[in-house]
């Protein structure tokens, strides 16, 4: 019963819909149609000329987290933007966190004010075109601010991780940003600058892995990394070697003249027998190997068990090994394991094993939380 009590407080809790524009320090001369949107237009004399506008209803505090953004279309000439929460009898004629009873995140210097008029460090500045976050969580005064700016040096951290040069660029010139990357694991040994190491290069490499072009893969790797390549038995090699015979044999049950398909099949077993065969036999190789060859047995190979290697997920895991050592190549690198994921996976990792704690301290109750499920509704529903 106290379960179903807790629920239809939930729903019968009101939240934010839009901005109280009457009640408000006034000077927005300028207010949008669905009240989302304002503009001040007085003139910023002194401290006390500040436009304060509140939401038409209080955060919800039955929820076990709220969020809220705001998006600068104009931080003014001094810049002076805050985000915060406040008590209904806020003063609207102070900044957020000026005053009791409030906190703010201000723009022009990156500071979290608490009830008094000394800031201390928080994050970075904020400005005109930026998305700036708010969140109250547990119904206890915890406020996480956020700016969206984190969220852009993530993403820019991961393209530039797996050397997705041309994705980056359209981003930066999309978002009109030169954001840097974030510095996560420094603390760790790994510098996230360390990213834009042999970018270009690697960026090549994923290219023609992901084309199946796996000699000219190698040719590349033995002119620009031949470290990588040197040991023929290395896992690098090893993968690059089963890619090209799968390449080989991933013309059988496709649009191909038969002449060419039996031509390739055969150059297969030749490949297979010149380079796989001295993999039978060690740690860690023998099963993928097997599967390698078990894609000669059938006549429609991707409709078989071992399908799986003739999909494009395949071809990455090549591609993302090969990056990851090139990475490793980089004589400022002190943690190997910081060339494995990228900030953004890490953080996805750690908040998989949060929920996952959760959810057993709680004793196994609830539906257990699934990144790649909840990756893959995201994908269905954009479609």
């Amino acid at each position: 019963m106290g379960g179903k009590r807790e629920e239809e407080d939930f729903e019968e809790e009101e939240v934010p819909t839009e901005l109280n524009t009457i009640n408000s320090s006034g000077g927005f001369l300028v207010v949008s149609p669905d009240k989302l949107s304002v503009k001040y237009t007085s003139v910023n004399l002194h401290g006390h000329d500040v436009g304060v506008v509140q939401a038409n209803k209080p955060a919800p505090v039955k929820r076990l987290v709220y969020y809220f953004e705001i998006y600068v279309k104009d931080a003014g000439a001094k810049g002076q933007i805050a985000i915060g929460f406040t008590s209904e009898s806020f003063k609207m004629r102070r900044q957020p966190g000026w005053e009791a009873n409030s906190c703010g995140y201000h723009g022009d210097d990156g500071l979290l004010y608490r009830g008094q008029g000394k800031g201390e460090a928080f994050g970075p500045t904020f400005t005109t075109n930026d998305t700036v976050g708010g969140v109250l969580a547990l119904t206890v005064i915890l406020f996480l601010l956020s700016i969206y700016i984190s969220v852009l040096r993530l993403v820019r951290s991961y393209l530039q991780h797996y050397g997705y040069e041309d994705t980056l660029n359209s981003f930066d010139l999309a978002g009109k940003t030169t954001v840097p990357p974030v510095f996560v694991a420094q603390e760790n040994g790994f510098n996230e600058q360390d990213n834009v190491y042999a970018l270009n290069q690697r960026k090549t490499l994923r290219q023609l892995i992901r084309n199946g072009e796996i000699d000219a893969a190698f040719d590349k790797l033995r002119n620009w990394h031949p470290w990588i390549v040197q040991d023929d038995k290395s896992s690098t090699c090893f993968l690059l070697h089963c890619q090209k015979f799968i390449e080989l044999v991933r013309v059988n049950g496709g649009f191909w003249p038969e002449a060419q398909v039996v031509g390739a099949l055969e150059e297969a077993v030749k490949y297979g027998r010149m380079e796989l065969a001295k993999y039978f036999g060690l740690a860690g190789f023998e099963e993928l190997v097997q599967d390698c060859v078990a894609l000669l047995a059938y006549e429609k190979p991707q409709e078989s068990s071992v399908g799986y290697l003739l999909e494009d997920s395949q071809r990455e895991i090549v591609a993302d090994t090969v990056n990851a050592m090139i990475l490793s190549t980089n004589p400022n690198v002190k943690d190997l394991h910081g060339c494995l994921h990228s900030c953004l996976e890490r953080l996805l990792r750690q908040l998989t094993a949060c929920c996952l704690e959760r959810r057993s301290m709680n004793g196994d109750q609830g539906e257990a939380f699934h990144l790649h499920r909840v990756l893959n509704s995201g994908k269905k529903a954009k479609c």
